[in-house]
């Protein structure tokens, strides 16, 4: 399989230099999101040797050696190179434990692993944080927890080809100057293939081997889908309704103009409280980003959440417009078409709107918004779609994002929100499909430019 330039790799070879010697990395992220792909592809270019054990299909001899030699590990290790094959080498190796949550003792064993000092280690898993995979062990403090997203926009972009071009954006976004037109329309227009098709590999590399097939793209994001949702059907708790009832509900809830849950179109009867673990399930599994309501946006955005109010973004926006759509429907030309220039009639607000939150994760920015109820008019005064922060104690700003997927709008929303915070306000963004321009405190910038916040 083909291996994408991901921004991940220098993260990985930071950590290789910094602390490899006396922590291992724990790699984790959504499944089907590249991590085993990319953490293999480090190893064979920054190790002599490798070996990478894999608990979806590892042997009885290798869970026997894990059960019975952790305290012989010159032992432990000769059945392991035995039983893979190959030769370690004293800090010149590393071993990757892939698919971690199949096998929590070996996550425990890390601690041991670690402090014999012969090698190198790293974890990759999803659903790293739920109950069922950490019951019984004690996690290992010899760990440092390295979050993995799905491809953003530029890692897109690389694969397409176009290097070039985000360059380019990047240079225009930090002089605050417009792309030259012709270029502004061909960055969005591959802004808004990276929105159909998403940044799952398997999607990516279907589109681009088939000439930019995005129905080839669509078949592979329906398999990942169903993954998603056989994995909701192994939970053992009594939340699994829960988190199969808000699955399958995301398209709707977002399709609304507020975005946030609903818990009533959930279950007459629920509460937050009641779906905790339904909302923790998720949340660990990355399959979707939670967005929380900030009641005061004030020095650091998550002591004021309100977690009684909630938006379930999908973790890839690829992933949403199939979740969204029936195949019938997405097989449909007209569909891609009204996608692709923008002249989709309902729900394309939800899919731009997904697609910065995508974005913005990765870019390391947990998700807020902000609204404010006006009691006489029965109605929301202001709504900011996302709120960012510079996380500085001495000099707090906060930075209130707009999202507008059209040309016709206004800001009224943001302009209320500036005149109430003005004293907290570092600058304003309103992200929107036209070229980049700034006005006052507000800069205006084209959506393929949100990588660059």
């Amino acid at each position: 399989m083909r291996v994408f330039k991901r921004k991940i790799y220098n993260k990985l070879k930071n950590w290789k230099s910094e602390t490899g010697g006396t922590k291992a990395l724990l790699v984790e992220g959504a499944r089907r999101i590249g991590k085993s792909t990319i953490v293999e592809e480090f190893a064979k270019n920054e190790y002599r040797s490798y070996i990478l054990i894999d608990f979806n299909l590892a042997s009885d001899t290798v869970i026997s050696a894990f059960n019975n030699y952790l305290n012989d590990l010159d032992t432990f290790f000769m059945i392991i190179e035995s039983e893979y094959n190959k030769k370690l080498y004293r800090r010149e190796s590393v071993v990757i434990f892939d698919e971690i949550q199949r096998f929590p003792k070996a996550r425990q064993a890390v601690k041991y692993l670690v402090a014999d000092g012969r090698f190198d280690y790293i974890e990759t898993g999803s659903l790293i944080s739920i109950k069922e995979n950490v019951d019984g062990i004690t996690l290992p403090s010899e760990e440092r927890r390295l979050a993995m997203y799905p491809m953003d926009f530029e890692e897109f972009a690389w694969a397409l080809g176009d290097e070039m071009m985000v360059s380019y954006i990047r240079k225009c976004f930090d002089k605050l100057m417009p792309l030259e037109q012709s270029l502004h329309a061909k960055a969005m227009m591959m802004f808004r293939q990276y929105m159909i098709v998403g940044g799952m590999p398997q999607s990516v590399l279907a589109y681009i081997d088939n000439d930019r097939d995005f129905r080839q793209a669509d078949m592979e994001k329906r398999d990942i889908l169903e993954m998603y949702r056989n994995d909701i059907m192994k939970i053992h708790s009594s939340y699994k309704s829960g988190v199969i009832a808000l699955f399958d509900q995301i398209p709707a809830f977002l399709s609304h103009k507020e975005r946030r849950v609903v818990m009533n179109r959930l279950d007459k009867n629920a509460t937050f409280p009641k779906y905790h673990d339904t909302f923790f399930w998720l949340a660990d599994s990355m399959m979707v980003n939670q967005c929380f309501n900030c009641s005061d946006p004030n020095v650091g955005l998550s002591l004021n959440e309100d977690r009684t109010y909630v938006k379930c973004y999908m973790c890839d926006t690829g992933l949403l417009v199939s979740h969204t759509f029936s195949e019938n429907e997405i097989t449909d030309n007209d569909l891609y078409r009204e996608l692709l220039f923008g002249k989709m009639s309902i729900n394309e607000g939800m899919f731009y709107e997904n697609v910065i939150s995508q974005m913005l994760v990765a870019n390391g920015h947990r998700l807020f918004f902000y609204t404010k109820y006006n009691e006489e008019k029965h109605r929301n005064d202001i709504e900011i779609d996302f709120l960012m922060s510079n996380n500085s104690k001495l000099k707090y700003k906060v930075y209130p994002i707009e999202v507008k997927s059209n040309d016709r709008y206004t800001i009224k929303s943001l302009q209320r929100f500036e005149e109430q915070f003005r004293q907290r306000i570092g600058g304003c963004y309103v992200i929107h499909p036209k070229n980049l321009k700034v006005d006052g405190n507000t800069v205006f910038i084209p959506a393929y430019m949100t990588f660059c916040l």
